[in-house]
């Protein structure tokens, strides 16, 4: 029996790993969960979750596997370190200009890659280091909504619906600019809105948008956006990879200033134009839906929501020795340092 823990710091990876758990569950293995960090509730967790509360502990459940939704992971940690990723990407650089999504780590021995638009780039960053493998898997996050499994969120239906997203950085974040056009849509009852925010969303912006709730507006806070996702019929949002997550169900995203706007994408960059851009978008035009087709096909091809079994697949022949590496990977001291200084675990054993 094969046991697997999940490395996770921030209360949306819950959503993130559980199908994945679902996989593992079905196949007979066993499932841990360690919760690093200020930012993560174990209330989210389920009765029947195991968490593990030490490093010893960790030590002791000696897994085969550890599957991260996040950048880092403790290379003290038993078992082969797998990258699933914590979402698309979205273009975001980092300080030093670089694309943040590619950003070698020095931690894993497995990337499990969404889609070709990554896959490709990660191989070529492995070719160059030589010390992990990428198997392209599709993303296991996304499998409930190729499913029936999905419980959907009661709205009327009898209008369309908009899901607004938005990050909480302040140089990207669409919330504050758009406000007062949402107010004012939302009174009208043209169309259902849906509000979810980034987590780490400033509490005045959070409180702002709780104030416009009626029957037309709902603001969510959940540690799950799919259902939001699979429920809403276009999303409004900025610069953030929850619009790869909305566009690979072939519907239409409306952004405001998005850094890289993009033709599968409605762009905008005035708030008063927000009724005319979701207006186009909701009518479906056939160049839009036709760029979604095309883009769908790089970034997320997979529908069939078997996303986790085949990251199972490409751990256990990593685990098997089917799948080799030229150099071994790099110890990484400062990183390590950090996070047994982090984990507070001195132990060498």
């Amino acid at each position: 029996m094969r046991k697997y823990l999940f490395f996770i710091s921030q209360n949306y990876s819950y959503a993130i790993l559980r199908p994945l758990q679902q996989e593992i569950w079905r196949r007979g293995g066993e499932v841990a969960w360690f919760l690093w960090g200020n930012e993560v509730n174990a209330n989210y967790l389920k009765e029947d979750e195991q968490v593990l509360k030490s490093v010893d502990a960790v030590k002791a459940f000696n897994p085969d596997a550890v599957f991260v939704p996040g950048n880092t992971v403790p290379r003290f940690f038993p078992g082969v370190k797998v990258a699933v990723f914590h979402g698309f990407n979205a273009g975001k650089l980092n300080r030093r200009g670089n694309n943040d999504h590619f950003n070698i780590r020095q931690c894993f021995d497995l990337y499990c890659t969404q889609g070709p638009d990554t896959t490709e780039p990660f191989k070529q960053l492995a070719k160059q280091h030589g010390y992990f493998n990428v198997v392209e898997t599709g993303w296991p996050t996304l499998d409930p909504l190729f499913t029936d499994t999905l419980t959907e969120p009661t709205t009327n239906k009898s209008k369309k619906t908009v899901l607004m997203c938005s990050t909480f950085s302040r140089n990207l974040t669409c919330a504050p600019h758009l406000f007062e056009q949402v107010k004012k849509l939302s009174t009208t009852g043209k169309w259902q809105w849906l509000v979810q925010f980034h987590p780490k969303m400033p509490k005045h912006i959070v409180e702002q948008y709780k104030s416009l709730e009626s029957e037309h507006l709902q603001f969510v806070e959940t540690d799950n956006v799919l259902p939001l996702l699979k429920q809403a019929d276009v999303m409004l949002c900025d610069t953030s990879s929850v619009i790869q997550m909305f566009l690979v169900q072939n519907k239409p995203v409306v952004t405001f200033n998005n850094i890289d706007p993009k033709p599968y994408m409605v762009n905008f960059t005035e708030p008063n134009l927000l009724e005319e851009k979701l207006s186009y978008a909701l009518q479906s035009p056939h160049d839009l839906t036709q760029q979604i087709g095309e883009y769908i096909k790089q970034l997320h091809p997979y529908r069939d929501g078997q996303s986790s079994g085949r990251v199972l697949d490409a751990v256990e022949k990593v685990l098997r020795g089917e799948l080799t590496v030229e150099k071994t990977k790099p110890l990484n001291f400062i990183r390590n340092f950090k996070l047994r200084k982090k984990l507070k675990y001195w132990k060498f054993n």
